[in-house]
């Protein structure tokens, strides 16, 4: 089953001669449970894909499918909804709140939702990725490698749909990058998750089950690895 499908997707900015197809007609599957990069030069159109994957832009044309549902036909409340619900999101910078502690940083989507944290789901994840003992430390306090846990924690903390990552490991050394790249794919596998990550690096990609690449806007070519 596809989690995640995108149907002759386009975004263009301008018009005329000065048009720019930053998505020019991307058609794309990810399947339930799949950890999946997208690799593309600056400058390719993979940041935009992932804002319109993610709902946070919405498209000249086309369609995205999450989990069944059509999100562009959301109206922009209902869509706020269900990105909260259904899609998890790990940006570069972290974007964790300040004067939140480590736990109150993970469960804060699910309870602006009004709801309650799966105490025993999020206990497992916050195990796994080393924070136990970090819980009620700020995030001044923690290092860039330990804050990016931080998010994934977070992502996965509300049993999203579909986590979309967004060059996680940008702001990180070599070091770092690889055991935070380790601790997603294996949060990935050990919660099903379905991971779909836009990176400029071909090693920090080769990590994932499946590498599609883009170009000027376009798939150009994809491979299991």
């Amino acid at each position: 089953m596809d989690i995640l499908k995108t149907t002759d997707l386009k975004k263009y900015y301008g018009s005329g001669d000065t048009v720019v197809k930053a998505l020019d007609g991307v058609n794309l599957s990810v399947a339930d449970g799949e950890f999946a990069a997208i690799v593309g030069t600056s400058g390719s159109g993979k940041s935009t894909l992932l804002h319109m994957l993610g709902g946070l832009d919405r498209p000249t044309s086309g369609a995205v499918e999450v989990d069944g549902k059509n999100i562009f036909a959301l109206k922009d409340e209902a869509l706020t909804i269900f990105r909260r619900r259904k899609i998890g999101f790990v940006f570069q910078s972290y974007n964790l709140v300040p004067v939140l502690n480590v736990y109150e940083n993970i469960v804060l989507p699910i309870e602006l939702d009004g709801n309650k944290p799966d105490k025993k789901h999020i206990d497992s994840i916050v195990e796994t990725l080393g924070l136990s003992h970090k819980k009620d430390r700020l995030p001044s306090q923690l290092s860039g490698g330990q804050q990016q846990r931080v998010a994934i924690a977070r992502a996965l903390a509300s049993k999203p749909a579909i986590i979309l990552a967004d060059e996680p490991t940008g702001n990180l050394d070599s070091k770092t990058s690889l055991d935070v790249m380790g601790l997603l794919k294996v949060t990935s596998e050990q919660f099903s998750q379905t991971t779909l990550m836009i990176t400029h690096n071909e090693e920090i990609a080769q990590m994932a089950d499946r590498i599609i690449r883009i170009e000027d806007g376009r798939i150009v070519g994809g491979r299991h690895v």
